[in-house]
């Protein structure tokens, strides 16, 4: 602190670092927008760069009364486009891209990768429910086979495990069921 190199001067140095760094981005945002609208977009929304720059070639071409007037116009619609533009990027890396408006999917009826992909992960998906959804039906199936199953067998068991008073094996119940069993098989 006596060499005057204390937390004020620290401050001051991270604040000039801060705001090199807010020139360097303001310059790179600077630099990106003179080339808007070129190959480097993202490949689902070029269409949207290309539409607004033939808005704003035939918004150019229209004549003008006074040149300076068309030069204050497309600075202005060039800040606006800019701005606009980069509200669509940032908006279309937050929103999922199901909110595009019907207007714009008549326009450009080709689908867009992401609409294929959208559609392909939508079938796999309804493939994978239905198939789920099968299984389900065939365990239900099967547990309900296993249980009548059972209730056949401890319906048996009981009629053939009788014992009479003595202990000994009842085999006139077991007679009888042998009876049954025959006669449900012919």
């Amino acid at each position: 602190a006596s060499s005057g190199r204390g937390f004020a001067f620290r401050r001051k140095q991270k604040i000039e670092r801060q705001y090199r760094r807010l020139l360097k981005k303001r310059r790179e945002a600077h630099s990106q927008q003179d080339d808007q609208f070129t190959d480097t977009y993202p490949e689902h929304l070029k269409h949207l760069y290309l539409a607004e720059e033939e808005k704003l070639k035939q918004r150019r071409r229209a004549p003008d009364d006074s040149v300076s007037s068309e030069e204050k116009l497309t600075k202005a619609v060039d800040g606006i486009c800019g701005y606009v533009c980069l509200m669509v990027l940032c908006v279309s890396r937050t929103c999922t891209f199901s909110s595009r408006s019907v207007g714009t999917q008549e326009k450009f009826k080709n689908k867009t990768s992401n609409q294929k992909a959208k559609e392909e992960y939508e079938k796999i998906k309804a493939e994978h429910a239905r198939k789920k959804e099968e299984a389900e039906k065939r365990k239900q199936q099967r547990e309900e086979a296993q249980r009548l199953y059972k209730k056949k067998k401890m319906e048996a068991f009981k009629i053939l495990s009788k014992k009479t008073k003595k202990g000994q094996p009842n085999l006139n119940l077991q007679v009888e069921f042998l009876l049954q069993k025959i006669q449900q098989n012919t």
